[in-house]
């Protein structure tokens, strides 16, 4: 099981090598912790040390990730390329929890180089598309939004209990 990510990779500043801001041919390549797939940019030849892609990534990112990897490259005049900063983010920065889905979020992380120096930020933005259903009227009219963990009990119970973590109950006995 996955889930779809829409990511927009925005752009990035104050991009530098060897303490030197970039001229220029800076992409992005994006990748999940559980998963080989790559995606990349086109490169920015114009932007030097401050490029904009404004390019859209769509990825399966499995249910059990932790982190999507962002790492912005330089092309050299080779044919390799050269990387000037890596950012991971965390999944849970847009989704779970509070976050709802189909929301789009704007988001700014710190790169950071080969010597985990702080190396520029990059912006993108983010959403987790929903999976769209097909279901006649009858029974969307039958459908209520539940938020919670669904009860067993005799009779058919259709119940749903929500509490508060363990945690904080914990934290609430030590004051």
């Amino acid at each position: 099981m996955s889930r779809t990510i829409e990511m927009t990779i925005l752009s990035a500043e104050n991009l530098q090598m060897n303490r030197k801001p970039i001229r220029g041919n800076a992409f992005v390549t994006v990748q999940s912790d559980a998963s080989s797939y790559t995606s990349a940019t086109r490169v920015d030849s114009e932007g030097g040390s401050c490029p904009s892609w404004n390019e859209k990534v769509v990825m399966d990112v499995p249910l059990h990730a932790g982190f999507i990897t962002v790492e912005v490259k330089c092309k050299t005049s080779s044919t390799g390329s050269n990387s000037v900063g890596v950012a991971r983010i965390p999944v849970s920065d847009f989704i779970g929890g509070y976050v709802s889905e189909n929301q789009l979020h704007f988001l700014s992380y710190r790169l950071w180089d080969g010597k985990v120096r702080r190396n520029g930020v990059v912006n993108i933005s983010v959403r987790v598309k929903v999976a769209e259903h097909s279901c006649n009227s009858n029974s969307m009219s039958s459908l209520s939004a539940v938020t919670g963990v669904p009860v067993a009990g005799n009779g058919g119970s259709t119940g749903v209990v929500t509490g508060i973590p363990a945690v904080w109950l914990n934290y609430q006995r030590n004051i």
